[in-house]
């Protein structure tokens, strides 16, 4: 049976690479949550292939780094005995079907073929991933097509394998891979094969090729006339040893899977578990920009997160190996919150990648003198402290903790699941709250002070009393007071005490002060503004104005894109839609970079995908015009304006009763 892959979504649901300069070029992700491939501006390669939870010890700052693993979906193609390279195609064009999750690459070779090239990382299947081919014959020619597999510089020990497993009903040719990772720490491996279409004995005869020790290809002949398309398939796998004892046999055994499966299968199934993320959704009409940010944010979060796991969330997600693949405030406090709202099933396993390493944020609180958890500012696979010992905010950035607490009990408060609050929600929130009942330091003033740390503005270093960490301490302080009272347990009476006395500082006028020391330089991002939202420390409108009027004009322009969605959310929250929308604007627009329009972490970087600020600008549209809210009754709805161009906001499949609402 014939499978063709068109491109069935409408204009609202594709991104397409404008003017494709391979020097100006960024790609674009399909993931699952568990791979990552990163497009490429070269015809049929993909730049970075990323395996989550796979870390090892090497390359820059003498700390753990997310492993770059063999790219096994890269291919060549000969056409009359040429090489098909950049410089002989044309109308080479890059579109990914957002509501399909896959990457459609087509062009012109010369005035002998047309190729298209789709894309996937199988939904349905976290460690795989699928490529769909169809190439047209302009005029009668020969072709050649090699599925590659190619080892990146830090694998070590590359052994390349190639096999044929024979069947009377089926060949299966497996090309495979298997290398050290850098410490020798894991044992990595991928495996690919081809799918052919035609009955079993007429397939293409495929012949192995040893190129080197770091690259090896499968490859077969065809000659087409004139009008003719070929189509073909190849699927392949990667696995390593963070994930299962055996990864040669692993790799080889999910290929021969989903091989046998064969490509409509492996297409129907994909199809259907996008089908079902999308359908908690948001709609914007009016306003096809802001419409197309908004997909791109929730479907590069959809494509990065996974229900069931115990994964969490880099600032970068699967895009590639920014920021180390470590896990920081990022994952709580900006991209939680979105996924939360629309996905509460996948912000759970969020939330358990950090269950599952208390002991370790239990051990860093030893070391530091504290009881209770102490969490690292940069965690890894095994949640110790990964940041490199340069920059400071590793042992001093100490808001994380609260900020874990906080997601904790959010996630109650959205699902009032019980038995999760007994056996994970609780346990957390204890020892969160006994932390911040051993960091705190009894003033002369009789207040009890958070002394000597990083607050959520970075570039004021050891400071005291941090609005953020400060606010936050007293947050969950009575978030865990709460969850022991849910479960008819008596809460540790220090902690209601200490939240009563940690100081939040204020300027004579009223202002909230940063932190002891602030004389009113400019700040990196949002510090004083987070007691507002998502925080409600500051809840007074007034108080909420005074702080905007101050921190606002004191936001570096190099600052982070999420400092800019607190803004919004703020403003449209106080029913000023048109001031918010600029900050909206602000919080994405000047980020993007060519040719997909993928975000950077600041207006000029160049580091995408930058997750967290996905996370901001979804808040300013779920929780600021859409006027969502989390309180004690579950997800609630503010009443709120929308912006002059938006004729009506419609979000779908809000928590675990999937609701949907709507502003007009």
């Amino acid at each position: 049976m014939s499978v063709s892959y068109g491109q069935t979504s409408g204009p609202d649901w594709q991104i397409v690479g404008q003017n494709i300069n391979p020097a100006n070029y960024y790609g674009i992700t399909v993931a699952n949550g568990i791979i990552g491939l990163v497009s490429s501006p070269e015809p049929m390669k993909v730049k970075d292939v990323v395996l989550n939870g796979a870390f090892d010890t090497y390359g820059r700052g003498r700390v753990s780094n997310i492993l770059k693993v063999f790219n096994f979906a890269n291919m060549n193609l000969d056409v009359d005995g040429m090489r098909l390279g950049p410089k002989d195609i044309a109308n080479y064009r890059q579109t990914l079907d957002m509501k399909q999750a896959a990457l459609t690459t087509t062009f012109d070779y010369k005035d002998k073929i047309t190729v298209r090239q789709t894309m996937m990382a199988l939904r349905h299947l976290p460690f795989s991933a699928l490529s769909m081919v169809e190439i047209t014959a302009k005029k009668d020619c020969e072709i050649i097509p090699m599925s590659v597999i190619e080892s990146p510089e830090n694998l070590k020990e590359v052994k390349n394998f190639y096999s044929e497993i024979d069947r009377p009903h089926v060949t299966i040719r497996l090309l495979t891979s298997v290398a050290k990772s850098p410490s020798g720490r894991h044992t990595v491996a991928a495996s690919n094969s081809f799918i052919f279409e035609e009955p079993h004995g007429e397939e293409p005869d495929v012949i192995h090729e040893d190129w080197d020790y770091n690259m090896h290809l499968a490859k077969f002949k065809k000659r087409l006339k004139a009008g003719q398309t070929y189509r073909f398939s190849v699927v392949g796998s990667v696995s390593s040893t963070a994930h299962t004892a055996d990864p040669h046999n692993e790799a080889e055994r999910l290929t021969v899977f989903a091989a046998l499966e064969r490509t409509q299968r492996l297409l129907q199934r994909h199809q259907a578990e996008w089908a079902r993320l999308w359908q908690s959704d948001i709609v914007i009409d009016g306003d096809p920009d802001a419409q197309r940010a908004v997909r791109s944010a929730l479907y590069n979060l959809y494509s990065f997160a996974r229900e069931s796991t115990a994964y969490s969330l880099s600032p970068m997600g699967l895009s590639g190996l920014g920021y180390n693949g470590h896990v920081f405030w990022d994952t709580e406090l900006w991209m939680y919150p979105p996924l939360l709202v629309l996905k509460p099933e996948m912000a759970r396993s969020l939330l358990e990648y950090r269950f599952e390493r208390m002991e370790m944020a239990k051990q860093n609180a030893f070391s530091h003198g504290y009881d209770g958890v102490m969490f690292p500012w940069e965690s890894d696979a095994d949640g110790q402290e990964a940041t490199p010992v340069w920059a400071l905010t590793g042992p001093f950035q100490h808001h994380i903790t609260g900020c874990v607490g906080w997601a904790f009990w959010k996630y109650y408060q959205v699902t009032k699941d019980k038995e999760w609050l007994r056996t994970r929600g609780y346990p957390m929130l204890k020892e969160v709250a006994d932390f911040w009942v051993s960091r705190v330091e009894k003033g002369q003033d009789g207040k009890l002070h958070i002394n000597n740390v990083i607050g959520a503005n970075e570039w004021q270093e050891n400071i005291d009393d941090n609005a953020f960490t400060n606010g936050m301490a007293k947050t969950v302080l009575g978030f865990a007071a709460q969850a022991a009272q849910e479960l008819g347990i008596t809460p540790a009476p220090e902690w209601a005490n200490v939240a009563a006395n940690i100081p939040i500082l204020k300027f004579p006028d009223g202002t909230t002060k940063e932190n002891r020391t602030y004389d009113g330089v400019t700040i990196k991002q949002a510090d004083v503004n987070l007691l507002a939202y998502p925080l409600t420390i500051v809840s007074d409108e007034a108080s909420i104005r005074k702080d905007l009027t101050y921190y606002g004009p004191r936001y570096s322009p190099e600052g982070p894109a999420m400092g800019w969605s607190v803004l919004s959310t703020l403003h449209a929250r106080l029913n000023e839609p048109d001031k918010a929308y600029e900050w909206f604007v602000k919080s994405y627009k000047p980020n993007e970079v060519p040719p997909f329009g993928v975000l950077a972490e600041t207006a000029g970087g160049t580091n995408p995908y930058f997750a967290t600020g996905a996370g901001g600008m979804l808040q300013a549209v779920l929780n600021g015009f859409g006027g969502l809210t989390i309180t004690d009754n579950g997800i609630t709805q503010l009443k709120t304006q929308l912006p002059k161009k938006w004729r009506s906001l419609t979000i779908k499949g809000i928590g675990p009763q999937k609701l949907t609402v709507q502003v007009q």
